[in-house]
């Protein structure tokens, strides 16, 4: 059984993080989401992983403190899930081949440091692209520039608005994720 940290960020709803739990307490998974780990207390995807029973840990000093945090949780596999920084190089290259993010759009079109929320639809649409997607990849010291493990798409209609786009490609992003999860522990 794989065991899964998973890392979220500061303004996210925790939606990723919820569709990872729930295909793991459904079975959908031959996994378990061992701990949700947080840079701040107090937040959406905080709460939201405490109202699921979750074990919670909230690392003030984030960086000195994962790499200890995911080794004495004896993690298989790191899924981040709204975190917005980049990670440490040292916890990157000691889970190389173990740690994913998914990005709301098709790399490496439309991402990189700042793109996120609603600024990637608003690009998307901006761009003219005829579709979008969501795109679950490795994590590397770059943002967004891991290799992709899997991608799904939907199509960009010409009457859409970053906020329409966006609640297309957000159930992709929960399939997707299982989906990239049940790849990556086939390989």
């Amino acid at each position: 059984m794989t065991r899964i940290a998973i890392i979220v960020g500061t303004k996210g709803r925790g939606s990723n993080m919820r569709a990872i739990i729930e295909a793991c307490r459904m079975g959908r998974l031959s996994a378990t989401v061992v701990v949700v780990i947080a840079p701040k207390p107090y937040t959406p995807a905080v709460d939201a992983a405490e109202a699921l029973g979750a074990k919670v840990e909230v690392l003030e000093n984030f960086d000195a403190d994962l790499g200890r945090v995911l080794s004495e949780n004896s993690i298989d596999l790191v899924c981040l899930a709204g975190y917005m920084r980049l990670i440490p190089a040292d916890v990157v290259r000691e889970y190389e081949g173990r740690m994913l993010n998914i990005h709301p759009a098709l790399l490496p079109k439309f991402g990189g440091k700042g793109m996120w929320g609603l600024k990637v639809h608003e690009a998307v649409i901006d761009a003219g692209e005829k579709e979008s997607g969501c795109t679950v990849h490795f994590v590397s010291e770059k943002y967004d520039e891991g290799s992709i493990l899997l991608q799904l798409k939907c199509p960009v209609e010409p009457y859409d608005t970053p906020e329409s786009l966006a609640a297309r490609v957000l159930p992709l992003e929960h399939q997707c994720y299982v989906e990239a999860i049940k790849k990556w522990q086939e390989r």
